[in-house]
């Protein structure tokens, strides 16, 4: 596989000098393909939502996003990064939309660290 690209949405919707605003739309079964995040990030979404992750080099999409309106979840990449590369698709009846803000500059942490989100939904890896 050549480098994954770095866009981790479809639309660039804003960008400024500290952060990059994109947009993710997922048709049910849709799946946005292979790319890595090199910044600390913050993913909104607005409506309910499903989907699954599979990281590269893994068998099986072993990431779960179930969402609810508003949910929220908040990844640090850390100086070490980039993160692995994954895709997702949208294992929902309905098309889905999310927002991805990229904080740019360096992260104020080290290493990467766990996903932590406000409670509007479930984000696990599957056993």
């Amino acid at each position: 596989m050549t480098e994954p690209p770095t866009a981790p949405g479809d639309t660039l919707l804003f960008e400024n000098d500290r952060v990059r605003v994109w947009s993710m739309t997922l048709a049910p079964g849709g799946m946005f393909d292979f790319h890595q995040h090199h910044h600390d990030h913050v993913v909104l979404w607005p409506e309910a939502g499903r989907s699954q992750g599979q990281e590269l080099g893994e068998p099986e999409w072993g990431i779960t996003q179930d969402a609810e309106p508003g949910f929220v979840l908040y990844k640090a990449v850390g100086r070490a990064g980039p993160l692995r590369p994954h895709r997702i698709r949208n294992v929902g009846d309905t098309p889905t939309t999310h927002l991805i803000v990229e904080l740019l500059g360096p992260s104020p942490h080290a290493a990467e660290e766990p996903w932590v989100h406000n409670g509007l939904g479930r984000f696990r890896r599957n056993a």
